[in-house]
């Protein structure tokens, strides 16, 4: 019993080793399909053929397909993704500076949808079909049907313009309680939705733990209400909660793209379109690589938590 508690983790991990296989694989080939010669517009129209050809040669854009391959997954092994085209620096080493903030953001956008949905789940299945119920629904259905690009620049207009609470756009000057007050309205855009979501996966799920026999029993043994609902019944229904969060963690990621260009958050988001536009190939792998092995690792992470949520998926 113990070997096999021992190496269902193990087996997770094993199993994770070709979904990154898989994540380079993808990220390579696309970037090579997308069209559009990165060395010619880096170079401008007025560059020569053979200018072309020492720089494509440089860069190794002139090696089969192949060969870049099984250099460039050389290269992620040993933590090497390559040059940047047009800012002449490690791939690595921009996307370490850029990917605090994005995961800054992200979590804080995570952390606030949950302090909302949690309670708000929970109060819904509580009134069930009464009017607080119907409130939280209409406000869960608003927040599903507003997207991040028409929230953040409401946000902006109210709270920074008119009421002027808080900063527009950047992340400060580097102290703490500056960056914070930054953070604020990025993370409210991203973590509204999430809020949304989880709500309404979290009052689906107390209803049908609300209707189980182990609650009857545990209220006919004379437990408060307080400990029935929280701690037996909430307890066993955040496991489809989890599933929920740990795949919106990369929906978050995907939306911050949308939410740093709003507020010029300096992540991996921004990063990554001004590469996009640039047809820095590597600098596109790079980021893109980097959100895709992050929402691997947090699904592996959401598998540990059922067993800590939930003892009997132990």
């Amino acid at each position: 019993m113990i070997q096999a508690a021992m190496w269902r983790p193990i087996r997770r991990v094993l199993v994770t080793v070709p979904v990154i296989w898989l994540v380079v694989t993808v990220v390579f080939l696309l970037i090579h399909v997308v069209p559009g010669d990165p060395i010619a517009q880096m170079l401008g129209e007025g560059a020569t053929a053979s200018d072309v050809s020492a720089l494509r040669h440089a860069y190794g854009f002139d090696l089969p397909l192949g060969v870049q391959y099984w250099h460039y997954l050389r290269g992620v092994l040993h933590g090497d993704l390559g040059q940047s085209l047009r800012l002449h620096d490690s791939v690595l080493h921009l996307i370490l500076q850029r990917y605090p903030y994005t995961l800054a953001l992200t979590v804080a956008a995570l952390v606030l949808g949950v302090l909302a949905a949690l309670p708000s789940g929970v109060w819904s299945a509580l009134y069930r079909s009464k009017w607080q119920d119907r409130t939280l629904g209409v406000a869960s259905l608003a927040g599903l049907s507003f997207p991040n690009f028409a929230l953040g620049p409401i946000l902006i207009l109210l709270f920074s313009i008119r009421l002027g609470w808080l900063p527009v756009s950047g992340a400060g000057s580097g102290k703490a309680g500056d960056f914070l007050l930054h953070l604020v309205l990025p993370a409210v855009t991203l973590a509204l939705g999430l809020a949304a979501i989880l709500t309404r996966m979290v009052r689906t799920a107390m209803l049908e733990e609300l209707g189980q026999d182990y609650i009857r029993t545990a209220r006919a043994k004379g437990l408060s209400e307080r400990t029935v609902v929280y701690r037996h019944a909430l307890r066993n229904a955040l496991i489809p909660v989890l599933t929920v969060l740990g795949l919106q963690f990369g929906s978050l990621l995907a939306g911050a793209i949308v939410t740093e260009t709003i507020f010029s958050w300096p992540g991996i988001g921004r990063l990554t379109l001004s590469a996009i536009s640039n047809r820095d190939y590597a600098l596109v792998q790079g980021c893109i690589l980097a959100v895709g092995l992050t929402y691997v690792a947090v699904n592996l992470l959401t598998d540990v938590a059922y067993t800590v949520a939930n003892p009997r998926m132990r």
